[in-house]
């Protein structure tokens, strides 16, 4: 059976993205790596979080009013049922904070609500996170110069980064990526992630090449077409 191609873009940004990086790598020695993501984590943490607040505070409830959770357990039972004692009275809170956690958890099996359910600064720092760990893994120290850069963007979570090899980062503070990340953002806002990734590989390549000029000889190290995962 064939496997199912990964395809967050169309073959026509592809296109655009890549051109735009053998483009801007034709003024410089540094090598730009671009990377689009669906999502870059699953959050399984956020919503074990999010089942046992959610357990808390339904036990915290029938702890704070107690009467009233031992009517609504009366109606249920018919009101033939025995006064529970005090440990079988724990065992019922108990279970009920259980059913809770596990429902609040089958619920957050859908990843969208998980998602939005997930703090900005968190989404953030994951989307941080990827973008590093794909940048050690298939750019840094790739290249004689260590002039690797990595445009990453990650499109459910709405957050872009760019990580810079040893020596690119020694010459360009973060900050100067700005404008580059601004145009991708506004494209993408748009429906143009293929226009914004490029455009923001060109002005990429403007820094670049004020830092880095093209020097004779000079290979061409990293591969220039837009990688999806």
């Amino acid at each position: 059976m064939a496997l199912r191609k990964i395809s967050h873009v169309s073959e026509a940004d592809h296109r655009i993205v890549t051109d735009a990086v053998a483009e801007a790598e034709r003024g410089t020695d540094g090598e730009i790596v671009t990377i689009i993501a669906a999502q870059s984590d699953g959050y399984d943490d956020v919503a074990l979080v999010w089942a046992s607040v959610g357990a808390f505070v339904a036990m915290s409830l029938v702890a704070l009013f107690p009467a009233c959770y031992q009517g609504l357990y009366q109606t249920l039972t018919g009101g033939w049922g025995a006064e529970p004692t005090a440990n079988q009275w724990l065992g019922i809170v108990l279970a009920f904070g259980a059913l809770k956690w596990i429902g609040i958890w089958i619920i957050l099996l859908w990843r969208p609500l998980r998602l939005a359910l997930t703090p900005r600064a968190i989404k953030a720092g994951r989307a941080r996170a990827r973008a590093i760990d794909l940048f050690k893994v298939g750019t840094e120290a790739k290249t004689v110069g260590r002039t690797g850069v990595v445009l990453y963007v990650s499109l459910k979570e709405h957050r872009a980064d760019i990580v810079a090899d040893e020596a690119i980062a020694a010459k360009v503070a973060p900050e100067v990526w700005g404008e580059a990340m601004a145009a991708l953002i506004e494209r993408i806002r748009a429906g143009q992630p293929g226009e914004g990734m490029a455009e923001a590989v060109r002005q990429m390549g403007v820094v670049l090449a004020e830092h880095f000029p093209k020097s004779d000889n000079n290979p061409n190290e990293l591969c220039d077409r837009l990688i999806e995962i």
